[in-house]
């Protein structure tokens, strides 16, 4: 998801789609919550040739600042798959001293970093965002 996002965004397209797993609508709204997307919408695609249900696709509108600047100018994925780094709720970082956001996965679910400390849960981060 990161990477579909990260391309688009560097090809200045105004929204990307992709196929719905786990995760994704939660940290759609996370994102949708940083004003860096404008909004989320799930599809339903006519089924591809030799499957039997139709695909279920994520569509995502970027947005960009009022002179065409992209508003998402990094999305790394913050740690490699298979080594989790969890933050307690007074160790959230910060991204970029606060310009940034970190969307973390927590046990209330997907949430911005600054909406864990303000709940007083920690949690994993998925990926920063500036």
């Amino acid at each position: 998801m990161l990477t579909r996002i990260r391309n688009a965004v560097t090809a200045k397209h105004t929204r990307v789609d992709m196929p719905v797993v786990a995760h994704q609508g939660a940290t759609s709204r996370a994102f949708c919550r940083t004003k860096a997307t404008s909004r989320a919408s799930r599809l339903l695609d006519e089924p591809p040739a030799g499957r039997p249900r139709p695909v279920k696709t994520l569509r995502l509108f970027l947005e960009y600042g009022p002179h065409g600047e992209r508003l998402i100018t990094g999305v790394p994925a913050d740690q490699p798959p298979g080594t989790p780094r969890l933050f307690r709720r007074d160790d959230v970082p910060e991204v970029l001293a606060g310009l940034g956001t970190s969307i973390l996965t927590t046990s209330r679910g997907v949430m911005t970093g600054r909406a864990a400390v303000k709940a007083g849960v920690g949690g994993e981060v998925l990926c920063n965002i500036w």
